[in-house]
């Protein structure tokens, strides 16, 4: 039975894990864009500027997002065919769990199966546990240059982290799965 609540628990936590680190994804984009003729980009401070996250993420994600698109052959230019934007939103999420079943649950506290005071059948350890996550969208606008307008925006949606170094990795992450999905018709 103790095996049994173990292999349970551990594929409980597997679940969790890959979950939370799955980023979803999807991208639109104006279905007249040409995107053959884009080339070049620039980042376009102005609505980069209005972003409400710290200057630390924006930089961040900016090296992220510019890693992609050179990566993609596209070069960075003072005079460019593409503009990029950003912008976030950010959620909370709370989760409580009740990780007890009550009178008849395996646990301490109650009197064993052979008579003894310990480890059996009895009253289990009712607790909850409370657990809070962000959960964070990341949006990416190509806009084209000369006619000022939206051509491909790409959003992402996942768990962020909030250790450092995990940050940085989840946020290559979050741009390179949004960038899979431009420049559109491109083989994924």
């Amino acid at each position: 039975m103790n095996g049994l609540f173990k292999t349970l628990s551990l594929l409980l936590l597997i679940v969790i894990l890959t979950s939370c680190s799955s980023i979803r994804v999807a991208a639109d984009y104006n279905k007249g864009a040409n995107f053959s003729e884009y080339n070049t980009f620039a980042f376009f401070k102005t609505g980069i500027d209005k972003a409400e996250i710290s200057d630390l993420d924006k930089r961040r994600i900016l090296r992220a997002i510019e890693a992609e698109l050179l990566a993609k052959g596209y070069t960075k230019s003072q005079e460019p065919d593409l503009l990029v934007s950003l912008f976030t939103k950010s959620q909370q999420r709370v989760d409580v769990y009740n990780n007890s079943w009550g009178m008849g649950a395996w646990g301490w506290g109650g009197w064993g199966p052979w008579g003894g005071f310990g480890p059996g059948w009895g009253w289990g350890w009712n607790q909850p546990t409370v657990s809070t996550s962000t959960q964070g969208t990341l949006y990416i606008d190509l806009i084209d240059a000369k006619k000022k307008e939206l051509v491909w925006q790409g959003m992402g949606t996942g768990y962020l982290s909030r250790n450092i170094e995990k940050k940085e990795a989840r946020i290559k992450e979050f741009v390179a799965e949004i960038m899979t999905k431009y420049p559109p018709g491109a083989p994924q």
